[in-house]
């Protein structure tokens, strides 16, 4: 009777063993890596991966492969780097605010000299156009021009709530900044922000093929944009360089393509929001989002009476992400993804971050080789259904409950 006991709860843990087998048939893909020689290496994840993983990055595992056939997980961390503005203020004193028959000026003292490279302004009047020019001085006796008229501008109506009061200009360190604005109105400052502004540019790509479609729809006063990258990627920056020498201020939202549904009327497209911004004279047009995985852009821009822009060209980039992974064990190492299913791994390594190496080579990612499912099912269980398996252990353990009190009978 204990040898019947022990047969069946050898094949109960057979079935379970079974049942867990095989972790990488779980993904699409994978990717043998290379040239592994050291616990750290960095991963760039190529632009063809990211039609195949999910938009939040959760399907991404290395995977390795023992010499003795176990498989075990490597730890990472995924990075990419956006262009970013780091603003730091400069305390400031405004000493003087006087006028003459060119206009009106406004004379700022620095306590500390530190180099500055903004000013946003900020004036009581809300409709005005007016040019500066911002000079500087260490004595208040000699003074050396930094911008001339330079634009500034307020519009406030029913249609249109835009400013542009934010000075730029190359760094500078001066004891002394003096504002003159030509103006036949006084212009009411209510407040100025010194600052340096130093952008840091990260790691960006530039997605040069695409196809692109100017849609005028004069009823609605709009102009719409269509961009098709041909395959997803991840996008973060888009620039719109207009050929119109004029002014102009137009409202602009830009969408992105997240799926279709086909009704009875044909397909309909449905799109997410990824910023509202302004097409305008004044700036770069340069628009900087968070960076998604997208395909299909759409930019709606908002005319009102006015006639539509001419587009000269547009610039789109996106981030380049890496993989910073640890191989603490030696092993066949692959990249997998593919699975809509899976969730955000948890490691360790996310909290000790700090020990991770600035130096590091980068590992070569072989050709891209689908996960052979059939070779898998080889080994799988004769009953692939977890049912099944419920079934069949439920039986088991009725069995064991019935030999059990039959031995007790007999003990009796």
């Amino acid at each position: 009777m204990n040898l019947n006991i022990k047969n069946i709860l050898l094949l109960v843990s057979l079935f379970i063993a079974n049942d867990s087998v095989g972790q990488m048939n779980q993904y699409e893909y994978k990717r043998k890596l290379t040239n592994i020689n050291s616990h750290w290496h960095k991963i760039i994840l190529p632009i063809d991966v990211f039609g195949k993983i999910n938009a939040d990055f959760s399907d991404i595992r290395i995977f390795g492969i023992t010499q003795t056939n176990d498989t075990l997980e490597a730890p990472f961390v995924l990075r990419h780097e956006e262009e970013k503005i780091s603003r730091k203020e400069v305390a400031f004193n405004l000493i003087n605010d006087s006028k003459n028959n060119r206009g009106y000026f406004f004379t700022f003292e620095m306590p500390v000299e530190n180099a500055v490279n903004q000013m946003q302004l900020e004036f009581k009047q809300k409709n005005f156009d007016w040019k500066l020019t911002l000079e500087g001085s260490q004595n208040q006796l000699e003074w050396f021009s930094i911008i001339e008229d330079y634009r500034i501008l307020s519009i406030k109506n029913e249609y249109t709530d835009y400013q542009f009061t934010k000075v730029g200009f190359p760094d500078s360190k001066f004891r002394y900044f003096r504002m003159h604005i030509k103006s036949e109105l006084k212009p009411e400052l209510i407040s100025a922000k010194i600052a340096l502004n130093e952008i840091i540019v990260g790691n960006l790509l530039n997605y040069p093929n695409f196809s692109t479609e100017i849609i005028e729809q004069k009823q609605d006063k709009q102009t719409i944009i269509k961009i098709d990258l041909k395959t997803p990627v991840p996008v973060c920056n888009l620039k719109i360089v207009v050929i119109d020498t004029i002014d102009y201020y137009r409202s602009l939202t830009i969408f992105y393509f997240t799926d279709s549904i086909k009704t009875q009327q044909g397909w309909k497209y449905n799109y997410s929001t990824l910023m509202s911004g302004t097409l305008n004279s004044m700036e770069k047009n340069s628009f900087i989002f968070n960076s998604t995985i997208l395909q299909k852009l759409k930019i709606t821009i908002n005319n009102q009476d006015n006639q539509p822009l001419k587009i000269d060209s547009l610039v789109v980039n996106g981030c380049e992400y890496e993989i910073i992974g640890r191989f603490d064990i030696p092993a066949t190492y692959y990249l997998v993804y593919g699975d809509v299913h899976a969730l955000r791994p948890n490691y360790d390594l996310d909290r000790f971050t700090d020990q991770i190496p600035t130096a590091m080579t980068d590992l070569k990612l072989e050709e891209e080789q689908l996960i052979d499912k059939k070779a898998i099912h080889k080994t799988e269980p004769l009953f692939q259904n977890k049912i099944w398996l419920w079934i069949i252990m439920t039986l088991i353990i009725s069995l064991l409950g019935w030999f059990s009190l039959k031995m007790i009978n007999k003990k009796l």
